[in-house]
């Protein structure tokens, strides 16, 4: 038995970014048919052709995190075309990097707001009709900056993912009786366009690289395996679990 073979799966991938799109493409490789949504549609439509490269089925959608409306037209969507997904990966993020004492109000609204209330909107959206199907698979996606601060003016971002992680467990206690799982992964930086601004940053570079033992930043390709653990039957007796793929950053803190 292949614990990781996903033939006949589900699978929807809701933030089509640099990470987004590598896990979309991994869930494909491995048998799903996987649909993809972001709020910004060229994004989504790349994503898609990662996936269509290895003959799964696919679509892609624009959806709006934090309106519960879009997001339940989206479940209502793939329930009649493909009559639900198995898969939930909450791939979207923003970050502000300004200071604390400088970063506006309305800028740490709307991390929290696409962050952590749209990770839950999207759970609670999906979960609703993977309850009707008899259970699921439900992954965040987190931080290891959930648990720990950087002096790099992130305390909208850090809070975000600190509440992620929070609901992760949470919903995983509550959800258990209707086979739900759900489980979370913290990276370190990956390398994508969402990080430019730090990896660009030559002192910012320097300070985050020293504490990564594995001396190299993530490749949205190493974020695959671990969501793959979690989306498949290899993990049937996990759940509510935070899971740092960080280079070993944490373990040297």
């Amino acid at each position: 038995m292949n614990l990781l073979d996903l033939t006949g799966r589900k699978a929807l991938v809701i933030g089509a970014g640099g990470i987004g799109a590598a896990l979309a493409a991994g869930l494909a490789q491995h048998g799903a048919d996987v649909a993809v949504a972001d709020r910004d549609v060229a994004s989504a439509d790349m994503a898609a052709a990662g996936v269509r490269a290895f003959g799964c089925r696919t679509l892609s959608r624009i959806v709006d995190v934090t309106d519960e409306a879009s997001v339940e037209a989206l479940s209502a969507e793939l329930a009649g075309s493909w009559g639900g997904i198995d898969i939930l990966v909450n791939a979207m993020g923003v970050a502000a990097r300004t200071p604390s004492m400088s970063v506006s109000v309305d800028k740490f609204r709307e991390t929290i707001e696409v962050n952590s209330l749209g990770t839950f909107i999207c759970c609670r959206a999906f979960a609703k009709e993977m309850m009707q199907r008899g259970g699921g698979k439900i992954v965040n996606i987190s931080s290891v900056r959930a648990r720990y601060g950087t002096p790099g003016g992130m305390a909208d971002y850090c809070a975000s993912k600190g509440a992620v992680d929070a609901l992760t467990r949470h919903l995983a206690v509550e959800w258990a009786p209707h086979k739900i799982y759900v489980n979370a992964i913290a990276p370190t930086v990956v390398e994508t366009g969402f990080t430019t601004s730090i990896l660009e940053d030559p002192q910012a570079a320097a300070s985050l690289m020293e504490r990564i033992p594995l001396g190299r930043w993530a490749q949205p390709q190493d974020l695959v395996g671990p969501v793959l653990f979690f989306a498949s039957p290899a993990s049937d007796y996990v759940t509510g679990q935070i899971m740092f793929v960080d280079g070993g950053l944490t373990a040297a803190v």
